[in-house]
């Protein structure tokens, strides 16, 4: 394992402790203390309803992230989201990688390899990473809205590391089917 120092700019309040990056207060945990939360929850709410709450929960984020980044950072459109995918590379959820993305149809895949999930979950038998997908629909939907588009979508999990025979996880962005949101 070759090691290196975080490629993100990290803050700490010598007075607080708070954690800062680009500007956002950060908390810093260990893996298994935020994993083993999530399936406390999971095992209380059952897969599909936890999954719905946090769909929500993470599109509000990432839509707020996004619109924080664009102004601090400049950016917009495809750098925006390549931005968001290499955050959350860097702040070691997986490594995340952009395909095919088109912002006039609102549609991406993302690819995911190492994620924090199989890595401490294992080979699950289910996509244990259904939180993230609120995530790329908050973000997509906050760049769609940002250009003036009215356009808006949905984000679903096609596959993950932690079901048999599979050895990444991939991520659906594509328009909602309904009439678009204002």
């Amino acid at each position: 394992m070759t090691k290196m120092a975080p490629e993100l700019p990290i803050e700490v309040d010598a007075e607080t402790g708070v954690w800062t990056t680009d500007a956002l207060p950060m908390l810093y945990v260990p893996r298994h203390f935020f994993i083993n939360n999530h399936l406390a929850v999971e095992e209380a709410l059952g897969v599909e309803k936890y999954a719905e709450i946090l769909y929500h929960a993470g599109y509000k984020s990432a839509w707020h992230w996004c619109e924080k980044e664009a102004e601090l950072h400049g950016l917009s459109d495809v750098a925006l989201f390549e931005h968001y995918m290499a955050r959350l590379s860097q702040r070691g959820w997986g490594k995340f990688n952009t395909q095919d993305i088109d912002l006039g149809a609102g549609t991406c895949r993302v690819h995911l390899e190492h994620s924090a999930f199989v890595y401490q979950m294992g080979k699950a038998g289910y996509r244990v990473e259904y939180m993230f997908t609120g995530w790329f629909a908050g973000a997509m939907d906050q760049i769609l809205a940002a250009r003036g588009s009215q356009l808006r979508t949905v984000a679903t999990q096609t596959q993950s590391a932690a079901e048999e025979g599979r050895d990444h996880g991939v991520f659906v962005v594509k328009p909602l089917a309904q009439h678009p949101q204002g």
